[in-house]
């Protein structure tokens, strides 16, 4: 894998509860992508300068094992890390965990890629550098 390991602290909000009051499984998805893309930016890629390029970076695949359920005003962390996958692939490895008592609530695996204005995947030298 790339680099540290990059951490994010949230804490559940009462509207992504269902109603059994526990996290709603589909919120866990905007946890995950809001903490790649807060890695990404941490390591200098900003989205908007690559769209005006035309590169989209895009999740092809989602892998998610739920090991438990986060309820309203649990804090946790969003733990990421970065891993190069052949020539035109990334996988982030994440993982949530309760901070009360660093239960692990979530395991995953998100793979991407970028594509350029045409569709295709294109690596752009931006990209790259992420995982210097």
């Amino acid at each position: 894998m790339t680099g540290p390991e990059f951490e994010l602290e949230f804490k559940v909000r009462d509207y992504e509860c269902d109603m059994d009051h526990v996290v709603n499984n589909a919120v866990y998805l905007n946890y995950l992508e809001h903490a790649r893309h807060e890695l990404l930016q941490a390591r200098g890629l900003k989205f908007g300068e690559l769209s005006k390029r035309g590169i989209s970076l895009v999740v092809t695949r989602v892998e998610i094992d739920y090991k438990g359920s986060l309820v309203s005003g649990d804090s946790f962390v969003v733990r990421t890390r970065l891993q190069r996958s052949g020539r035109i692939r990334f996988l982030f490895h994440q993982r949530i965990h309760r901070q009360s008592d660093d239960r692990l609530m979530l395991d995953a695996v998100v793979t991407g890629t970028a594509l350029n204005a045409r569709g295709r995947p294109e690596f752009p030298p931006e990209l790259d550098k992420a995982f210097d």
